[in-house]
């Protein structure tokens, strides 16, 4: 868990300095006053862009010097910082313990879920979106999962530039290419099957809650040692991208009570799905490494009705890791255990409520 948290020349915040308790962590505060950025700040603390996915230099408070600084002391003593130089403002520099690494390291320290308004629509948009959903699902359990995923990815495009390049591509290179992506695609796909079914049956073992139960299933393509990859060379040319491989696989999701498809649930069905998966996946990653996940829930409790809210809240003050919720009224936060965090959020500045 995260113990102290320290900001600098990050989105509104010149300088911050939160030190959570292990429990929940409550923000409250009026809109635009940077709650979600420090929701962001933790998901920079994993690999990947964070939860607004958004690049660096965006990052950057805007006035300031055009780099800046996430660094956290974790509760076992280890110490996390990222951020980006002002000379170098698109490039992510990442330390542990202060020595330099590379970002997929910190999977290997700290497990980070997120939860945010914009992931209302999960089950009804791209399926881009789901699969970036999953693979945080997987990167808690595996934190090898990243390192396949970049690999394969980078092969991908290279054989696809290749691929529809003017000149003739050079059969050895296209060959190596596309053992690597055989290598990773299929550890990519693997993990996630591995994933999938591990969450199905911690979901059937949960017991009953007001929260939905949800089916998973992998979609949209499967693992196989015969991927034709060679033989698929003149397809892939022609529509200029790979038309086989994890990249093209989908998650999709039912409502086990209903029998029905995700997609086709009202919105406050599909709110408590997801609700209901991210639960039993903290308690997943939890039961298999020993280390809960740390939650971040952006307006989560504004969007349900009072008793769901005072189930979420006894749900995850009994759950044992550390979640940080947002919301513009305490009112919202008045069922939270008596050991939470209570911060109030008010142009940049943090105090305790």
């Amino acid at each position: 868990m995260i113990a102290r948290l320290s900001l600098t020349d990050f989105r509104s915040y010149p300088d911050a300095l939160v030190e959570p308790g292990p429990g929940l962590v409550i923000l409250t505060g009026e809109n635009g006053a940077g709650k979600t950025n420090l929701l962001e700040a933790v998901s920079l603390l994993a690999p990947g862009r964070g939860l607004r996915g958004v690049a660096l230099p965006e990052m950057a408070r805007q006035g300031g010097p055009g780099g800046f600084t996430v660094a956290a002391r974790l509760t076992d003593g280890v110490e996390l910082g990222t951020g980006a130089l002002a000379s170098a403002p698109e490039r992510r520099v990442v330390r542990i313990n202060g020595v330099a690494a590379a970002a997929n390291a910190l999977a290997e320290r700290l497990s980070v879920l997120w939860l945010t308004p914009a992931m209302d629509r999960l089950f009804t948009e791209s399926t881009g979106g789901r699969r970036r959903f999953l693979d945080r699902l997987v990167l808690a359990l595996e934190p090898a999962h990243v390192h396949h995923a970049a690999r394969y990815e980078a092969a991908m495009r290279a054989r696809t530039r290749l691929l529809t390049g003017d000149e003739a591509a050079d059969p050895a290179w296209l060959a190596a290419l596309e053992t690597q992506m055989r290598e990773h695609g299929l550890a990519v796909a693997e993990a996630r099957t591995r994933t999938v079914a591990a969450l199905n049956e911690r979901i059937a073992r949960q017991p009953d809650s007001i929260f939905a139960r949800a089916g998973l299933t992998l979609d949209g393509w499967h693992a196989a040692a015969a991927w034709p990859l060679a033989a698929n060379r003149n397809r892939d040319a022609a529509a200029g991208r790979a038309t086989e491989g994890p990249h093209r696989q989908d998650l999709q999701v039912r409502h086990l009570g209903k029998g029905q498809a995700a997609a086709l649930c009202s919105t406050g069905e599909q709110k408590a799905l997801l609700i209901g998966l991210v639960l039993a996946h903290a308690d997943l990653v939890s039961e298999q490494t020993g280390r809960p996940p740390v939650l971040l829930l952006d307006e989560v409790a504004a969007h349900l009705d009072p008793r769901r809210r005072a189930a979420l809240l006894d749900r995850l003050g009994a759950g044992g890791g550390q979640v940080w919720m947002t919301g513009t009224e305490p009112a919202l936060f008045a069922d939270a255990p008596a050991g939470a965090t209570r911060l109030t959020v008010e142009n940049a500045t943090i105090r305790l409520s």
